[in-house]
């Protein structure tokens, strides 16, 4: 409990210093250079005026038992040859605050440092300064600024926004003027489905009975109790959904790129991994998960305020206190659509909290239902203990994300479906009684419903089984796309993979010199290791024999891999303005393709599709994901056709 409050607290301390050193008044502006020295030496220069009364620590000193100003690049190819070394005149003097002996100048500033590029020069340099500045008492430690500098002689980067693309001029207009995602309709059920799963948990389904009869009870009136349970859920709904505001902040305030990247970011993938396995321990009763107790017995507190009030503090204390199992469940959830944009995410927690909300305002209309509902017991854990071993499977696919994107090749296809074999052996075991969680013989009182479930998940377990071998039964179509895809496999496939070729892997250029040389248009697959419709696509789509036979014989094809975490030469990387004026620094081939993808196609999901010239110029309007493999061919034949006519022309 402890540690959760250092935790939150260690969180705002930052991001308040943070905010605090941003809006200082002292922080140093600096200026950069570059002066070439030698073939593939340069020295930079940076200067910077300090405002009256504030002071910057000069390098080569340690504050803090850290160095008081250090230079960092994102490519090892670049040597320092010397410390970072400062010019002019500067003052010793005994800092009370650091009990030693600190130096440090004022004024006009000065410093610099020699450095060496390996291999090819690029045209620019980009860096990080880290400094410590400060004024009488205040001391601002490791101080990041970002630098770039041109480079004399260095070799011009690639331009990724390309002249001839015009998404807004094609040939033909045949395909999708917007990416074809789930809609807000389907989120919504979803949302409205893992709501009702909420309400069936130990922790809100006893709730229901006792807070309609306070209601009806406590009202003078019954129009009065109906009126206020309809209120009661009404908040309960508005919670959910205000939830989700800081989503469409964060969403005008930084990269369009960012939701496409919680499913390829490996280091969010890894932290999904580990929260929804918190979230398993938890519902399998090791321990509760819940927000500080201090805050619900405040919110609770204000709930007798009365009438309007009162009753949202009602609300507010049951979304608090049954946290530990609406939160699993509400998190999935918004994990799944997340990648989708900041809407989706509303509309996703409107469906579960209509649903959570719904039941008190119609049973509070009809109080004859409620002699209807089942009592709690035992039936309650075994829905807690079933979803703690949903929650596993979904850990260890965000676990398969960050190892695909990241090529690690610890979780190939068959240890994925094997892992998932054994957690859907788990839930039949435990469903038919065997398997024990804790002291207690979890079997129980056979329902209808029980053995449905076990029979579901019996079956289940049965399809995935021959995905552990090397058979043409491996493919397992029902699931595609959520496994790692055959090529990523423990075996060694001959022949062809996905019954389609294998397109040129992130080679652009050498698509558009193949196109030309074999008079064919070039097909972009924007794609990525973690993109699940991607898979489906290759695994659905493409093995269809028409789709292949044009894939194959009509198209060169290239996957470009908006993930792809392996860095691009020294020289091709490069800082790119985006549309909304925005700066983003192209260091990996995935930074690079997901950059192309938006400059020139504007779109940020995946999969996206879109046929061209080998001189670059557009076809038709770009394709999404598609799942019927008719209509991605009539998609095909319609870029064919405006291929032929731009040849006659």
């Amino acid at each position: 409990m402890q540690l959760r409050y250092f935790l939150l607290w260690l969180l705002l301390f930052n991001f308040l210093t943070t905010i605090g050193q941003a809006s200082s008044e002292g922080n140093p502006i600096w200026k950069a250079r570059a002066e070439k020295v030698a073939a593939k030496q340069y020295r930079l220069v940076f200067t910077t005026t300090l405002d009256a009364g504030w002071a910057l620590y000069t390098p080569q000193q340690l504050v803090f038992d850290v160095p008081a100003a250090e230079l960092q690049f994102s490519d090892s190819s670049i040597l320092l040859l010397e410390p970072l070394r400062h010019q002019g005149p500067a003052n010793r003097v005994n800092s009370e605050v650091l009990s030693q002996e600190v130096e440090w100048q004022q004024g006009e500033i000065s410093w610099s440092t020699l450095i060496e590029i390996k291999g090819t020069i690029p045209a620019a340099l980009q860096g990080k300064l880290l400094f410590t500045y400060g004024r009488d008492d205040e001391i601002y430690p490791a101080t990041p600024t970002d630098f770039i500098v041109a480079l004399e002689g260095g070799q011009q980067q690639e331009n990724i926004k390309r002249t001839r693309i015009q998404l807004t001029a094609p040939i033909v207009s045949c395909g999708d003027q917007g990416a074809s995602q789930k809609s807000l309709w389907s989120i919504f059920l979803l949302g409205v489905l893992g709501g009702l799963i909420a309400l069936l948990t130990p922790c809100v389904f006893p709730m229901v009975p006792v807070t309609v009869t306070f209601f009806t009870k406590k009202s003078t009136t019954r129009q009065e109790g109906i009126t206020n349970a309809l209120l009661y859920g009404t908040f309960i709904l508005l919670i959910y959904v205000l939830l989700t505001v800081p989503f469409h902040v964060a969403g005008n305030a930084i990269s369009p790129e960012i939701f496409n990247n919680i499913s390829t970011n490996v280091w969010l993938n890894l932290l999904f991994f580990v929260v929804f396995v918190v979230f398993a321990l938890s519902f399998f009763g090791l321990f509760e998960i819940g927000l500080p107790a201090g805050l619900a017995n405040r919110v609770d507190s204000r709930a007798g305020l009365g009438n309007l009030g009162g009753i949202f503090f009602m609300a507010s204390t049951l979304v608090i206190v049954s946290f530990s199992c609406t939160g699993p469940i509400l998190g999935t959830l918004l994990v799944g659509v997340a990648e989708q944009g900041a809407w989706p995410l509303t509309v996703g927690a409107a469906g579960f909290g209509l649903a959570l909300g719904l039941p008190f305002g119609l049973f509070a209309l009809f109080p004859n239902w409620l002699q209807s509902l089942p009592r709690s017991g035992g039936w309650m854990t075994d829905v807690k203990i079933v979803l703690g071993f949903v929650e596993l499977g979904l850990a260890v696919k965000f676990l398969s994300n960050a190892d695909l994107v990241e090529q690690w090749g610890f979780l190939k296809r068959e240890i994925f479906i094997g892992s998932w074999i054994i957690i859907g052996a788990c839930i039949t075991l435990y469903l038919a009684g065997i398997l024990r969680i804790g002291q207690q013989r979890v079997g129980g009182k056979r329902g209808i419903i029980r053995y449905f479930f076990l029979l579901f998940f019996l079956l289940f377990t049965l399809y995935l089984t021959p995905g552990v071998t090397k058979t043409k039964y491996a493919e397992l179509n029902l699931i595609s796309g959520f496994p790692p895809p055959l090529i990523y496999s423990i075996y060694e496939r001959e022949g062809k993979v996905h019954s389609v070729f294998n397109p040129l892997h992130n080679d652009y250029a050498q698509a558009l010199t193949l196109a030309a040389a074999a008079d064919k248009p070039v097909l972009i697959d924007f794609t990525g290791w973690a993109c699940v419709n991607c898979r489906r696509m290759e695994e659905k789509v493409w093995t269809d024999a028409r789709v292949d036979s044009l894939l194959r014989n009509a198209f060169i094809v290239v996957s470009l891999y908006v993930d792809e975490r392996v860095k691009l030469p020294l020289a091709e990387q490069q800082i790119i303005t985006l549309p909304d004026g925005s700066r983003k620094q192209i260091e990996t081939i995935g930074d690079k393709w997901a950059s192309f993808q938006i400059q020139n196609f504007g779109a940020t999901s995946q999969p996206q599709y879109a046929i061209i010239t080998p001189d670059e110029q557009l076809l038709n309007l770009p394709k999404f994901y598609t799942p019927d493999p008719t209509a991605f061919l009539d998609w095909l034949k319609c870029g064919l056709a405006a291929y032929a006519t731009q040849k006659v022309k």
